[in-house]
């Protein structure tokens, strides 16, 4: 199903809007057979291809809004923290095509500051998919970067790509690096000529020309490659950057025939395409030509709401064509001009220290909320420790929404011996393993906590005695099903009991204590409970189907 997802978001940026839609109805079908039963990080890279397919398709960006605040929550929960940055970045993106710059470059900040200090697994097989997805990410991260025009960030985040890329990339996405560094090279350029800067745009456009040489081999073998042509034959911005960098009669005919199939998914292409014909043309003294060229293409973009810096550009194109020789304006249209593109280029740099200033306040508030947390945290299990737990229950026992609350506590059967006979790190292995088990048989909203050494405490808001009978036994079943190796045997005894109105904390979890030393009693592997006059009940693990509906495993 991944192989499938990246396939077709490679060609959703290749083929029409007809034909975008029907792979964007495959990669939701896809998403919603992954989500019945899928893995998290898979689930992940599927709600970041379908919200991608959408950005792709003009006229639907807004459509993706659910699928990046979908993805935001998932790895949130999952705790993948790569995707959650990649979610930062698409949030960027379309706040971007909103013309919401300011707010484009606090979901970028934060998306930057996520990836910057991330440690990669060490496995080899966790690495090479970690890789894919940080480049992914940064790859979404730059695309923004390039639309806002902050090229030198834009430059560091695709180096980033690239180190992420280079042990475990394919052709496609080879490919699709040298077109992404191609499009920011020669959209960099233009931006320099503006600003009079000649010398740095030609370097510019030299080296995006260079680039287009060197893309031919790995697009031999990529998705983008439609037939036995070469690959400036086939790609708009290679034909462009090889037109702008040494225009000429020979690249009219090709930029002509590639104009029309530029990618609608690609916001700079069309205009490259264009500037470099038009600058052909000129060259050919077919100035009325280019104008034609221009407006069309200006046209277009204005439909589509493209990044206004390429906009700017192709406008800067058409006033070139359609007046007199700069140097023949008059001096107070060249001055006003002049101050104009100096206001511009100075809001860019401020623009981009804006999103380095903001980077590192990111970077710093997660520092510190890492840190924040550490204090609530237990850190063999990850779950919330012993003061977690006693602010949570004393919130949950004053929430009228909370009732009725139940409280279990969990011990380990059989946990002694296995530290006593084994070793503590096996021990902490079994812990791991259980506490994981524990936290995702419950609901989302059911809270778990490590209460010390082998025992755990579980809050059930809303769930009266019978659902929260039926949650524990879940629990203690799926426990129970951990294959040996894992468990090493052990097994659950859980004392519930409800929490009876003003009844004070300490008071209910002596009562839970109570009655899970029942369930030891009654030889382990249960669920026990106490009530607030003294009753107590057993109850052996049972068959989750039979159990009430009132509370749920996720």
């Amino acid at each position: 199903m991944a192989g499938r997802a990246r396939e077709l978001r490679a060609a959703v940026q290749l083929v029409s809007s007809n034909e975008q839609r029907v792979i964007i109805s495959e990669i939701d079908a896809i998403l919603g057979e992954t989500q019945r039963r899928g893995d998290p990080a898979l689930i992940a890279n599927l709600l970041r291809s379908a919200a991608m397919g959408r950005l792709a398709l003009p006229g639907r960006n807004q459509d993706a809004q659910p699928l990046i605040d979908e993805l935001l929550a998932h790895s949130r929960k999952h705790g993948l923290v790569v995707q959650r940055a990649g979610a930062h970045a698409l949030q960027g993106r379309l706040l971007a095509f909103d013309d919401k710059e300011d707010a484009a470059l606090t979901e970028l900040a934060r998306a930057l500051a996520t990836v910057d200090d991330i440690a990669a697994p060490s496995a080899s097989e966790e690495r090479r998919a970690f890789d894919r997805t940080l480049a992914s990410t940064l790859v979404d991260c730059w695309i923004v970067l390039n639309e806002l025009a902050i090229y030198e960030v834009a430059e560091e985040v695709s180096t980033m790509a690239h180190r992420a890329l280079r042990d475990s990339a394919g052709p496609h996405e080879i490919t699709l690096q040298v077109f992404n560094l191609i499009t920011m090279m020669l959209a960099w350029g233009l931006r320099l000529e503006r600003v009079g800067r000649v010398a740095e745009s030609r370097e510019k456009f030299h080296l995006a020309a260079s680039m287009a040489g060197s893309a031919e081999a790995p697009f031999a073998e990529s998705l983008f490659r439609r037939s036995e042509a070469p690959a400036v034959e086939q790609i708009g911005t290679l034909a462009a950057a090889v037109g702008i960098a040494s225009p000429g009669a020979a690249h009219i005919d090709r930029l002509t025939r590639l104009l029309p199939k530029t990618s609608h998914s690609a916001s700079h292409e069309k205009p490259l395409v264009a500037i470099a014909l038009v600058r052909c043309l000129e060259q050919q003294e077919r100035t009325t030509e280019g104008v034609d060229v221009l407006r069309g293409a200006l046209q277009e973009m204005r439909d589509r709401n493209a990044p206004t810096a390429i906009r700017i550009a192709l406008e800067r194109e058409l006033v070139r064509l359609e007046t007199a020789p700069y140097a023949e304006l008059p001096e107070a249209l060249r001055t006003y001009t002049d101050t104009l593109e100096s206001e511009l280029w100075a809001m860019r740099e401020s623009r981009a220290v804006t999103l380095q200033t903001r980077r590192e306040h990111e970077r710093l508030s997660a520092e510190h909320g890492a840190i924040a947390a550490q204090a609530f945290q237990d850190p063999l299990t990850g779950l919330p420790n012993r003061r977690a737990l006693d602010d949570q229950l004393r919130t949950l026992s004053g929430s009228a929404a909370a009732q009725p609350l139940s409280v279990a506590l969990v011990d380990l059967d059989g946990f002694k011996v296995v530290n006593d006979e084994q070793s503590h790190a096996e021990g902490d292995n079994v812990l791991r393993v259980i506490a994981s088990t524990l936290r995702d048989s419950l609901r989302g909203d059911d809270f778990v906590a490590r209460y010390g050494g082998d025992e755990f405490i579980v809050l059930l808001p809303g769930a009266p005695a019978s659902s929260a009978k039926a949650a524990m036994n879940r629990a203690v079943s799926a426990v129970a099903a951990i294959p040996s190796h894992l468990s090493q045997g052990v097994t659950l005894s859980i004392g519930l009991v409800s929490m009876a109105p003003h009844e004070h904390p300490e008071a209910v979890l002596s009562r839970a204590d109570e009655a899970m030393y029942q369930a030891k009693r009654g030889g382990g592997s249960q669920v026990a409970t106490t009530t607030a006059d003294g009753g107590d009940g057993h109850f052996p693990a049972e068959d989750p189907d039979e159990a009430g509906s009132e509370v749920r495993p996720q």
